[in-house]
């Protein structure tokens, strides 16, 4: 008989528990089921850096992985570090979101570009912005690896914040934390 009567209390205690789980907040639902960190990949496709580290969307980079990534995306011209947006890495994870993949390697083409080296490159072609983002440490130049160059820029388009350059000749995806818009490069 005692046998029985556990039985009972354990299916009674299981119901309670579903009953004062269905009762919470959202809010506290939401926070039980935040998304997980993720690895994010990256590689300079210039300098053959690489880094790999965990991002968590509501967190971000550490402090420590933020300076790496700095350097990562230095200058390559003159190495000039500038502390880059930490907005831009909440983007990547997006779009990763959005592909659908994990710890897949970007392949950085450009990050910072010194006011220098951005006049020089200005000079050569009308495609380089005389007032780049990538001068403000607000941009950056990449393409994924396996994944179509137009796929990763409708993933790009779909966040709806910042700027999307499509430059399907030059095979890269420029993003930036600057106003919402759109162009196509070569």
């Amino acid at each position: 008989m005692s046998e029985i009567n556990q039985q009972r209390r354990k299916w009674l205690s299981l119901g309670g528990i579903t009953l004062g789980t269905s009762l919470l907040p959202n809010s506290v639902l939401a926070m039980a089921s935040t998304a997980k960190p993720r690895i994010l990949n990256f590689r300079n496709i210039n300098t053959g850096d690489r880094f790999t580290g965990e991002f968590s969307p509501t967190k971000g980079f550490s402090t420590a992985s933020l300076k790496k990534l700095d350097y990562l995306l230095r200058d390559k011209r003159n190495n000039q570090i500038r502390r880059m947006d930490p907005k831009l890495f909440n983007k990547f994870y997006q779009i990763q979101s959005h592909l659908g993949l994990r710890n897949t390697e970007i392949q950085i083409i450009c990050g910072y570009r010194s006011p220098a080296s951005n006049a020089a490159m200005h000079r050569r072609s009308r495609g380089v912005a005389s007032n780049s983002y990538h001068i403000r440490g607000q941009a950056i130049d990449f393409r994924i690896d396996g994944v179509p160059l137009a796929q990763v820029r409708k993933a790009a388009e779909s966040l709806n914040n910042g700027g999307v350059g499509y430059y399907p000749r030059s095979n890269f995806v420029h993003i930036d934390t600057g106003p919402v818009r759109t162009w196509r490069g070569s």
